[in-house]
C-alpha cells in the first residue's frame, strides 16, 4: 500500500456478516464439487418478500419520465416528508412537522454515522447497549468516542438496568443508543420503558437516539419514543422502510426529532451526497400510505416462521421467547449442548461454538449472538427472512447432524 490508512480504520474490522458471506460462498463451492446443496444461511435480517405493489409500478412509471432522473433536493421531496409525517400521525400519534422535522436517509443505517458525525468529539461519550447492533459501535470508534456499553440481560426483560446507569459515571456522554424491538433479542419496548429512558436522558442531559426499524414486525402495537411527552428535547428517532415494507434493498430510511437536532444532521448529510433519486421518493410514498391490512398480511408470514424457527431451537436444544417481536429468534445455549460439545473451545464462545458446529455439521448457517456483544456469548439467532420451507428443511438437516451423532 502506497500510504498508510487513517488511524481511524484500524479501531474497526470489515463487518462480521461481509467476512461470513465470503466464507459461505467458498464453503459452497466445495458442497457443489461433492453434489451437496448450498449451505441454507439463517444469518441476515434481508426481507424476502416483495414490496406493495403500487410502490414498484410507481418507481417503474417515474423512471421512464425524464424530468425525474436529474440530481435532488437534500433535504427530500416535500411528498415523501410528508408521507413520513403522515405514517407517524397514523400508526405512532406522534406529529411530526415535515417541513424540519424530518430528514430522509439512504436507510437509516446511515443515520447512525450521520448523528455520530454530527454530536461527537474525539474522546466524547456514547453509550452503547450489550447486546446490540455492531455499528453502534463501529460507527462510535470512527468518530473517536469513548464507548461505554450497558448491559442488556434476559432476566431484566432485555431492559436497562436504570439502577446500573444511575451508578455509571456519565459525565461527558453525550449519546445514547436504544433499540426497540430491540435487536438481536426482539425485546419489545413499552411506553413505562420509553418514559424512563426519556426521563434519564433529561436529567443527565443526554441525546438518546431510538432506532425503531423492527417496530411493526410481529408487533400489534407500534411505539415512538417521540410520543413521549418532552422526547423531542432529548431523543432522535431513525426508522425505515427496509423491514416493515419489504425494502430493503431500495435504501429509503429517515430520521426525525426536533428541528434544530434535524439541522445539525443535514449538515453533515449534505457534504455527503445528493439527493435520493426521485422515483424511488415517490414509490416511497406509496408505500407509506399502506393501510392496517398491509401489516397483518406481513405478520401472519412472520407468525408462521417464527413457529418453524422454534423448532429448529427445540431440535438444537436452545430455549426462547416464543412471542418475540423483530425479524430474528434468539436462542440461549448451555454448555451441554451436543453441538457445544462437539467443538473445543480455542478461545470461542458458546454460542459461537454451537453455531460453527451446526455450519460444520449441517451446512446451516445460524448466528452467534457474541457479535452483539459479551451479553449475547452465550446465544444464538436466526433470521425469519427464509421461506417456510427453507426453515423446514434447516430443521431436518439440524436433526440428522444429531441423529449421526454429530
Amino acid at each position: 500500500m502506497i500510504i498508510q490508512p487513517a488511524d481511524r480504520t484500524s479501531s474497526v474490522q470489515e463487518y462480521y456478516f461481509s467476512r461470513k458471506l465470503k466464507q459461505i460462498a467458498v464453503v459452497n463451492e466445495e458442497r457443489r464439487a461433492a453434489g451437496l446443496s448450498p449451505v441454507i444461511n439463517l444469518g441476515i435480517g434481508a426481507p424476502d418478500g416483495m414490496p406493495p405493489s403500487e410502490a414498484i409500478l410507481t418507481l417503474v412509471e417515474t423512471a421512464q419520465l425524464p424530468g425525474n432522473h436529474a440530481y435532488q433536493s437534500y433535504v427530500g421531496l416535500p411528498e415523501l416528508r410528508r408521507a413520513f409525517a403522515d405514517w407517524y400521525s397514523r400508526y405512532y400519534g406522534v406529529i411530526l412537522n415535515p417541513a424540519n422535522e424530518i430528514q430522509p436517509l439512504v436507510g437509516s443505517k446511515e443515520g447512525i454515522l450521520l448523528t455520530s458525525l454530527a454530536f461527537i468529539n474525539k474522546g466524547d461519550k456514547v453509550l452503547v447497549p450489550d447486546p446490540g447492533y455492531p455499528t453502534y459501535t463501529s460507527a462510535s470508534r470512527m468518530v473517536e468516542a469513548e464507548i461505554l456499553t450497558y448491559d442488556l440481560k434476559e432476566e431484566n426483560g432485555w431492559w436497562p438496568d436504570f439502577d446500573a446507569l444511575e451508578s455509571m459515571d456519565l459525565s461527558g456522554v453525550k449519546i445514547m443508543w436504544v433499540n426497540y424491538p430491540h435487536m438481536p433479542t426482539g425485546a419489545k419496548a413499552s411506553r413505562e420503558l420509553y418514559g424512563k429512558i426519556v426521563d434519564f436522558a433529561l436529567r443527565h442531559r443526554i441525546l438518546v437516539v431510538n432506532d425503531n426499524p423492527y417496530s411493526f414486525i410481529l408487533n400489534d402495537d407500534p411505539i415512538s419514543i417521540l410520543s413521549v411527552d418532552r422526547a423531542k428535547e432529548c431523543c432522535l428517532e431513525l426508522n425505515s422502510l427496509s423491514k416493515a415494507h419489504n425494502m430493503s434493498g431500495w435504501r429509503i430510511g429517515m430520521i426525525a426529532g426536533d428541528k434544530d437536532l434535524i439541522s445539525e444532521v443535514l449538515k453533515v448529510k449534505s457534504q455527503m451526497d445528493s439527493g435520493m433519486f426521485k422515483p424511488l421518493q415517490l414509490a416511497a410514498v406509496k408505500a407509506l400510505s399502506q393501510g392496517p391490512q398491509w401489516f397483518s398480511k406481513l405478520n401472519s408470514s412472520y407468525k408462521e416462521r417464527r413457529v418453524l424457527a422454534g423448532e429448529i431451537f427445540d431440535a438444537i436444544g436452545a430455549s426462547y421467547d416464543h412471542s418475540s417481536s423483530g425479524l430474528f429468534l434468539w436462542g440461549r445455549v448451555t454448555p451441554d449442548n451436543l453441538f457445544a460439545k462437539a467443538e473445543e473451545e480455542n478461545g470461542r464462545s458458546l454460542g459461537e461454538r454451537v453455531s460453527d458446529a451446526i455450519f460444520r455439521k449441517s451446512g446451516v448457517f445460524i448466528t452467534p449472538g457474541f457479535i452483539f456483544g459479551k451479553n449475547g456469548e452465550d446465544y444464538i439467532r436466526i433470521s425469519l427472512c427464509a421461506k417456510p420451507e427453507v426453515l423446514a428443511g434447516a430443521k431436518e438437516l439440524v436433526k440428522n447432524a444429531i441423529t449421526a451423532k454429530l
